[in-house]
């Protein structure tokens, strides 16, 4: 399928989720994530959920790496230039929804790309090549772009993975990781 296929499919299998399909399944995800081995570094990037939107609940991921001292980075995006700039998440962090209703913090302490060693990756859909399907701004490849090349990405997804995603181009940045309630998927 195409990228709008696959965009169209995935969001009308997540509407259909219940909560509690949503919680179950975002806590067997993180229970897959501590089989990786990444749990050796300092600065983790992720996302927060919308809510909204059926997305995989991060808060149990937050739990883990605050339980293992992490610097947890979060990010505010900038709709004019199409990139995200990165806080540190702190206690005096305060998070507001944009009219995206996606959770964002209102400023802090600004971390760049570089520093970033580990990404968890919000997706819609992604295959056994690691190619993945976003919301379609180009957000994610954009900032992972900037990233070191040896930045682990770890998608998150509620379903398993598509054969092959058919219009892939240069610019996408592949994971490394795909993780989903039963299985983990190394590319």
């Amino acid at each position: 399928m195409t990228k709008t296929e696959l965009r169209k499919t995935y969001k009308n299998l997540r509407n259909k989720l219940s909560q509690n399909q949503i919680e179950d399944f975002s806590l067997a995800i993180s229970n897959q994530l501590l089989k990786l081995p990444v749990w050796d570094y300092s600065f983790y990037h992720i996302f927060l959920s919308i809510e909204e939107h059926n997305e995989v609940n991060t808060d149990y991921i937050l739990n883990i790496l605050s339980g293992k001292d992490k610097n947890i980075l979060i990010s505010k995006s900038d709709f004019e230039t199409g990139d995200m700039i990165h806080y540190l998440l702190t206690d005096n962090t305060v998070i507001k929804k944009n009219t995206y209703n996606i959770p964002e913090p209102i400023d802090g302490i600004e971390i760049t790309d570089d520093k970033i060693e580990v990404v968890f990756i919000p997706l819609l859909a992604f295959d056994k090549q690691g190619n993945r399907v976003g919301y379609g701004k180009g957000f994610y490849d954009r900032f992972l772009s900037k990233c070191n090349t040896e930045t682990i990405k770890i998608g998150l997804s509620f379903f398993e993975a598509e054969n092959i995603i058919l219009d892939t181009i240069e610019s996408d940045v592949k994971l490394d990781y795909c993780v989903t309630p039963k299985k983990v998927y190394e590319f």
